[in-house]
């Protein structure tokens, strides 16, 4: 799963939210155009918690491996741009790859070598960065790497 920018994810979530809405609330009896802007608005706010959940949990885990590996700057986890060059930092790969993390599908091999590359600096296995396109693995891996000894 990425580790694009969690922004990114955010918005690609609330669109595939937003194509179930409207179905959901047809189901419930409210015909397509009287979908009450309560129940959207109530959808929405799920949804931003959920997003801000994951969120924190992507940034502490990210801030915890900086510390851990030594990492100049931790705080840069908690900045979405920023958060991708601290990646780049942790796993030793030059600065010019994050124009190959803004590419939609040259960034999902990248952030594959990174997140490899990161396990190796945890001295773990680097094969643990491929879980990461494992959609379950994909949210465990970023708190193993981080929180494990």
């Amino acid at each position: 799963m990425k580790r694009r920018a969690p922004v990114l994810k955010g918005i690609c979530l609330l669109l595939a939210a937003f194509t179930v809405l409207i179905p959901a609330a047809t189901a419930l009896g409210f015909q397509r155009d009287e979908v009450p802007t309560a129940f959207l608005g109530a959808m929405l706010g799920v949804m931003f918690l959920v997003i801000a959940v994951f969120y924190v949990y992507f940034s502490l885990a990210l801030q915890t491996i900086a510390k851990k590996t030594n990492a100049e700057n931790a705080w840069l986890a908690w900045i979405p741009i920023a958060n991708i060059i601290l990646m780049l930092n942790i796993a030793k790969k030059p600065l010019w790859w994050i124009i190959l993390c803004l590419i939609p599908l040259v960034s999902i091999v990248i952030f594959i070598i990174v997140w490899m590359a990161i396990a190796e600096a945890r001295g773990k296995p680097g094969w643990w960065g491929i879980l990461l396109i494992v959609p379950v693995f994909g949210l465990i891996v970023p708190g193993y790497l981080a929180w494990s000894d």
